[in-house]
């Protein structure tokens, strides 16, 4: 009895030490691993800003569905693309990625190297020069939800100081130069065609990800939004357009199911301006930026029809596009917004009524989201009352409700 108690001891203490060292082995890893991290390289003077655009289309149930966002507004003919600028005709996703840009604020001049990775996507255009994978292996067609890209720029020198930019003279209204009014350090990219300088880096792109709210009608004719993550969404902007007149209702932050009444068409487009330009500044932006991000889509965010325009959670953003630059800046803000267009009732209405009557003219207002408009009006007419009802959406979940 004792010699199989002593055995038992002699087990135990055996199984002990071996787990004591074991987690010895992996804290010392994880200290290890720690301690690169804190280790990186950051530079204190070097501060970096960057703002973008989610566009997007919800269907019947709110989700984004898929639709051919081809190319959108012109850009320079400076701009690089992947493959060739017609390409984007046969390409289909969730997400237009549209017009990030990258602003450096730097004291002195310094070298930088920049990578951006997009999950579930495909980098279309973008400025300087870049290496861009990948290169070939993307056929046409829909993206499959599991493809990813990257965009390098290697050895990117910011330069204080005055700098001369391109500008096309046959396209000197491109909504493209907008976003060169900011005090960001001018910055120069070698390249085969020689040195770029431009104020900030430029990049679009598609994405077959699934977009961090949902919005769909009621059987009231109200909005009903669902955050699909746990992040708050800073806030949320109802607008609708009709001819000349204009309407919008704020909402922040956003966390829960709510139900958002139509504005009414009481408004005008000053007015939001000033309330985007406000919200883009307090989740990070200088105004400067702010007011060049809202200048660039000045002509296309407020256009006929009702949409949602919401702050993209930062979390979000760095999941989606990992941002690498080196050496690390001391601070990084990201802003993006969500642009997730609404087939509300009055949209069916006057495309339904457009179309009977082949009204050109209003259906060119709706551009390219004409395509995925008709096709949720189709879907929603052909559902039965039970597949259309959001009540079940709700059932058993607090709803805020917001006039």
């Amino acid at each position: 009895m004792k010699i199989s108690q002593h055995n038992h001891l002699l087990h135990f203490s055996f199984r002990f030490v071996l787990r004591f060292v074991t987690l010895v082995i992996i804290l010392s890893g994880l200290l290890a691993q720690c301690g690169n991290a804190q280790s990186r390289i950051v530079d204190p003077a070097l501060t970096v800003h960057e703002w973008g655009t989610f566009t997007s289309v919800a269907g019947v149930d709110g989700l984004a569905v898929e639709w051919s966002p081809l190319s959108g507004p012109n850009l320079p003919g400076f701009v690089e693309h992947f493959r060739t600028e017609g390409f984007k005709v046969s390409l289909r996703g969730t997400v237009r990625m549209e017009t990030p840009v990258l602003y450096f604020y730097s004291p002195r001049s310094m070298t930088v190297s920049v990578q951006v990775a997009f999950a579930n996507g495909l980098f279309t255009e973008w400025y300087p020069h870049a290496r861009v994978t990948p290169e070939t292996a993307w056929t046409g067609g829909t993206l499959s939800g599991t493809d990813d890209a990257t965009l390098t720029w290697k050895g990117v020198s910011l330069e204080p100081g005055a700098a001369t930019f391109l500008r096309e003279t046959s396209n000197s209204d491109s909504h493209y130069y907008a976003a060169r009014e900011t005090s960001a350090t001018p910055l120069r990219v070698n390249s085969p065609k020689g040195n770029q300088h431009e104020k900030f880096l430029f990049y679009r792109g598609v994405s077959a990800m699934r977009v961090p709210i949902a919005a769909q009608i009621d059987p009231q004719g109200r909005l009903l939004v669902r955050p699909l993550i746990k992040a708050q969404i800073p806030a949320a902007i109802l607008f609708e357009r009709r001819g000349d007149k204009v309407g919008y209702r704020l909402s922040r932050p956003l966390q829960e199911i709510t139900l958002l009444d139509f504005p009414e068409l009481t408004s005008s487009v000053e007015s939001l301006y000033a309330d985007l330009e406000s919200i883009l500044v307090e989740n990070g932006l200088y105004p400067d930026e702010a007011h060049a991000m809202l200048e660039t889509w000045r002509s296309t965010w407020f256009e006929e029809g009702s949409r949602l325009f919401y702050i993209v959670p930062p979390c979000f953003v760095d999941n989606i596009l990992p941002l690498t630059i080196t050496p690390s800046p001391a601070q990084t803000v990201r802003v993006f917004v969500g642009r997730l267009e609404i087939v509300s009732p009055a949209t069916q209405k006057a495309v339904q009524a457009a179309l009977a009557s082949n009204d050109q003219a209003t259906l060119a207002k709706y551009s390219r989201f004409l395509e995925p408009i008709q096709a949720v009006i189709k879907t929603r007419n052909s559902a039965s009352p039970q597949t259309t009802r959001s009540g079940d959406a709700t059932s058993g979940v607090g709803v805020a409700k917001t006039h």
